[in-house]
């Protein structure tokens, strides 16, 4: 007969440590992701920013001078640290998925900060002795007039200093000042949605004109009803001017003729001088033509009508080097240095 077997005798616990399995990680445990990019690299975002403007990775290989796979391992890379799917692809052909094209956003707006980075010290490294530095200034087309002007004036206070001049449409200058693409901007008083900082520097006289020969320009006082039936040229809507003078129309509670609208200054005045209309301006865009008698300011009752010239700049941004010395020159010397005729 056989003998019984031994009855197994259960395992110990161990009263010390254990090897055990990791912990899971904090989501798996219901908690939050930490949504912190710890590994990501510019590379990475370079990589999927051609990916994602070109919408091939063969393109985007070519583009950036390396191979196909590189490109591939990359966008992986930042997927995984992401935790999302940036880019969805079926068969040959690639798109963005929503977080993709936020990411594209926010990748487009680190690389321009960065090149503005590269652009302000490589200006340091550029300049023997003086202060210089490199200055983004972003100015709407009525202060490109005198623009040059001021910067060659701060040159004299701040040697050395090269300038990056931008001209354009309002909205245009704000949403660059608000992306980090612009330092500084000089416009008018923003609107309260824009989360930019306004510092008035100067006024901006704005006039009706009309061509140096039409029969209203030999008048000394001018009422606001001898314009209800001349012919206006405006700006565009949605400008400051243009949105002023419909205020200042609406206040007379004066119908005028528009025949027609023009989205540039110097348009505008070759129309005008044209005899095809009278139109209203800053005082910045015409002091040529008024020297040269090609223009003539009505003198209308309780004109010119001022608005005021700004300083802008992001209210999370603190201002310094350069940027901080030119702010302080254009508040102390500005209104001197942009004074008009009328």
């Amino acid at each position: 007969m056989k003998p019984r077997a031994a009855a197994a005798t259960p395992a110990r616990k161990s009263l010390g440590k254990s090897r055990t399995s990791p912990a899971p990680a904090p989501e798996a445990q219901g908690g939050k992701r930490d949504h912190r990019l710890k590994n990501l690299t510019l590379r990475q975002l370079r990589l999927f920013e051609a990916v994602a403007t070109q919408l091939s990775y063969s393109r985007a290989a070519e583009q950036m001078s390396v191979t196909q796979p590189a490109v591939s391992m990359q966008v992986q890379q930042l997927e995984a640290e992401l935790g999302l799917q940036l880019l969805v692809k079926a068969g040959k052909k690639v798109s963005l998925s929503q977080a993709g094209e936020e990411m594209l956003r926010q990748a487009r707006r680190i690389l321009n900060q960065v090149t503005m980075a590269e652009e302000a010290i490589g200006a340091f490294h550029d300049t023997e002795g003086g202060h210089g530095g490199l200055l983004h200034l972003g100015v709407v087309s009525s202060a490109h007039y005198f623009a040059p002007a001021l910067l060659m004036a701060f040159a004299e206070h701040w040697p050395g200093v090269k300038f990056k001049l931008t001209v354009d449409r309002r909205e245009t200058i704000l949403a660059m000042l608000q992306d980090h693409q612009l330092d500084v901007a000089i416009a008018g008083y923003p609107p309260s949605e824009a989360d930019v900082e306004a510092e008035t520097f100067a006024q901006n006289p704005h006039c009706v004109v009309a061509a140096a020969n039409h029969p209203l320009a030999k008048k000394r006082r001018i009422h606001w009803d001898a314009l209800r039936d001349e012919p206006f040229i405006f700006r565009e809507p949605g400008s400051a001017t243009r949105q002023f003078f419909d205020h200042l129309l609406q206040a007379q509670s004066l119908p005028v003729r528009v025949t027609m609208e023009l989205s540039g200054n110097e348009t505008i005045k070759q129309a005008v001088m044209a005899g095809m209309g009278i139109s209203f301006l800053s005082a910045h865009t015409f002091q040529v033509e008024i020297e040269a008698g090609k223009l003539a300011v009505l003198h209308m009752d309780d004109m010119p009508k001022m608005l005021d010239w700004c300083l802008l700049h992001r209210r999370d941004s603190a201002l310094s080097g350069v940027n901080g010395a030119f702010r302080e020159f254009v508040l102390e010397h500005g209104s001197r240095l942009v004074q008009c005729k009328m």
